[in-house]
């Protein structure tokens, strides 16, 4: 397995149980049949997250999560899952859903995008829901 870590760049932590979150997501990697060597959560502001939105791919919006495989040949993953918690916090608002539950289905989106899925047309978003609430249940 390997390593997860978590970082908080002016915000603060949310997760209780970091080691029931580590193994879901590594479960996630096994059962995806995706090799990873290292992730990274960093929980950060909008304010952080709309600077590398705007930097790294030249959007000039909010959201919730921004996902990065570093690794140049693809596998192993090693990835960065950048979180505005201000952006989790809002849309648990307004889905009407636990701040925690949301938080896990944001994470599990950006562990999702590592392994290939993508979210661009309805099917793809469709196929994205359906794994995020399977995933769901792992934590």
């Amino acid at each position: 397995m390997g390593s997860i870590v978590f970082n908080y760049h002016n915000t603060t932590p949310l997760l209780q149980n970091k080691l029931l979150v580590k193994s879901a997501i590594a479960r996630i990697f096994a059962e995806e049949k995706v090799a990873f060597r290292s992730l990274s959560l960093i929980f950060c502001t909008d304010e952080f997250l709309l600077k590398l939105n705007q930097e790294y791919l030249n959007h000039d919006t909010l959201t919730d999560i921004l996902t990065f495989n570093l690794e140049a040949s693809s596998l192993p993953i090693v990835g960065e899952i950048y979180i505005s918690v201000e952006r989790v916090e809002e849309n648990s608002v307004n889905l009407g859903v636990p701040l925690i539950q949301e938080l896990y289905r944001v994470m599990i989106h950006g562990v999702l995008h590592l392994c290939g899925y993508k979210d661009h047309t309805p099917a793809q978003k469709a196929l994205m829901r359906k794994k995020e609430d399977y995933y769901l249940t792992f934590v």
